[in-house]
């Protein structure tokens, strides 16, 4: 499972393409817009419109965007149609890698995921090449300053989590998809803060990447995939000692 979890991680320590605010807040709008259009737009009875929402409220974003986006999404206001896509394919070293997109010209958008695969030494695939190494679960990741393994350990399986992994700085709670807003609004109401929480492809297995070349390869790939506009999530099964991702950073 640590293929997600590290890309995560060099997220966070990088501080790079998600801290972009503006970037931030284009991703949570297309996925109320989708979420508002695929459910309605009533956020008790919408649960993956609820978690976007909440989501965007921890980012802080005015509550003036997230009604109009949800109204875009109803078509109470006009918008644009965002069509569901994930481009499949493999990066540098063999490492498989899931581009979950939201977009409005997929010709655009497929083009520019095949070059970027293409730029890396990688190549985009067909549907289901490489799919079938994730399973789709909740993932909320919390650190581990305020709380003990135990702890965390019992109170995420009291509020309905499937399991609890202890990472170097984090505990990673893992929940069914079905499941992932009831744990993630239990923990939330229990005063729980996270790093991060969604319904994310987890790898089953992982890629160990040694290579100091491939491992370079590999995070521009992933970089120029998380800082396309039509991207919302980029998925990898790679795992990068410590040391190298502190030789390449």
């Amino acid at each position: 499972m640590s293929g997600h979890s590290k890309w995560s991680t060099i997220k966070r320590k990088k501080g790079a393409i998600d801290a972009k605010r503006g970037k931030i807040f284009t991703r949570l709008i297309k996925e109320i817009t989708v979420a508002a259009r695929a459910g309605g737009g009533d956020i008790e009875g919408n649960p993956r419109l609820r978690t976007a929402v909440a989501t965007a409220k921890t980012e802080n974003m005015p509550k003036d965007n997230i009604a109009r986006a949800i109204k875009k999404g109803t078509g109470e206001i006009a918008g644009e149609i965002y069509d569901e896509i994930m481009y499949e394919g493999y990066g540098p070293g063999g490492v498989a890698v899931l581009v979950e997109c939201m977009t409005d010209n997929r010709n655009r958008t497929v083009a520019d995921v095949r070059h970027f695969f293409a730029k890396s030494n990688g190549n985009l695939g067909e549907s289901g090449c490489v799919s079938w190494m994730f399973d789709k679960k909740g993932l909320i990741q919390v650190e581990k300053k305020n709380i003990s393994e135990e702890e965390m350990m019992d109170m995420a399986l009291e509020v309905g989590a499937e399991d609890v992994v202890e990472e170097e700085s984090e505990f990673q709670v893992y929940t069914s998809p079905e499941d992932f807003e009831t744990v993630r609004s239990a923990l939330e109401e229990r005063g729980i803060k996270f790093l991060d929480a969604q319904v994310s492809m987890i790898p089953k297995n992982t890629v160990e990447v040694t290579d100091e070349k491939v491992a370079r390869s590999l995070m521009k790939l992933m970089e120029n995939l998380e800082d396309h506009d039509d991207v919302q999530n980029v998925y990898a099964n790679f795992d990068i000692d410590d040391a190298l991702m502190e030789q390449i950073s």
